[in-house]
């Protein structure tokens, strides 16, 4: 039924007209470029220290790039999901789209695809040119790790992206909506941890409730996610760390995937239907 409903040539269309809107958005560019950049550096620091602390590969490289996706990633997710909608109606282009002949599904789903395929593109072009500089200097070793990282990355940045999404469609002003993006990355990303940790030490959470606290920030179920992928533990991350790969061992990994993809769906549907709801202005 809803493959009728939906003309996926539209949507394809649509997708292309978004990916070329990203190329041309500065502000995308330059975190793209910033996110290239910082890779090529922690990856040629971890080659550099191969010398005197052994032979360096991905695995040391994809130790160093957690932080900077846990950084930056989302920031490019949250602003191109927020102007997404917002914007175009703010300026009158998304009025004009929807007079083509195209439905409001089409449409959501067409700029959410393309906005998303350029997302996975900015991603691609630092990991494929840092996973080149360390091919080129011998660090082989442990790529599989990089590649996971890579993917988590990647749901990483369509979650966040579903989210501004979100508050795109609940946002009549495209300055408004990106003012509420950066507004929830500076709480998703630098309140998560001290946030998580002051909320337990106020109400005595327990270290399931501290850990089933930690997975309602999706950041926090990337970073769980790629720490477990990089040491197959998680000794690291404390007492929460420890229950969760004793509670659900081998299925940890797919649970904090699976809560990664629930952070992709859900907001994407609830703003399908405020945007419904709400209608164009």
């Amino acid at each position: 039924m809803i493959t009728k409903m939906i003309d996926f040539g539209n949507v394809f269309i649509l997708a292309q007209k978004e990916l070329r809107d990203a190329g041309r958005n500065r502000w995308f560019m330059l975190y793209a470029l910033a996110f290239t950049g910082l890779s090529l550096a922690l990856a040629w620091m971890a080659l550099k220290s191969a010398g005197n602390y052994g032979l360096a590969g991905f695995g040391r490289t994809s130790a160093s790039l957690i932080n900077l996706i846990l950084l930056i990633v989302p920031l490019m997710g949250l602003t191109l999901g927020a102007l997404a909608l917002a914007g175009e109606r703010e300026q009158g282009t998304l009025l004009y789209l929807l007079a083509q002949p195209i439905n409001q599904a089409e449409l959501l789903l067409g700029k959410f695809v393309g906005l998303a395929l350029a997302l996975v593109a900015a991603l691609g072009l630092g990991f494929g040119l840092t996973a080149a500089l360390i091919a080129v200097n011998g660090g082989g070793a442990q790529i599989d790790i990089y590649l996971a990282l890579l993917g988590l990355g990647c749901l990483l940045a369509i979650a966040s992206l579903s989210i501004g999404f979100l508050i795109s469609a609940l946002t009549p002003r495209g300055s408004t909506a990106v003012g509420v993006a950066l507004f929830l990355w500076l709480i998703l990303v630098f309140i998560g941890d001290l946030g998580v940790m002051g909320t337990a030490l106020v109400l005595q959470l327990d270290v399931n409730q501290l850990f089933a606290l930690a997975l309602a920030n999706p950041l926090q179920l990337f970073k769980i996610a790629a720490v477990y992928s990089l040491r197959q533990n998680l000794e690291v991350l404390g007492p929460a760390g420890i229950y969760a790969l004793r509670t659900y061992g081998s299925q940890l990994l797919p649970l904090l995937v699976g809560l990664l993809l629930a952070w992709v769906l859900l907001p994407f549907l609830a703003a399908t239907f405020s945007f419904r709801r709400k209608g164009i202005l």
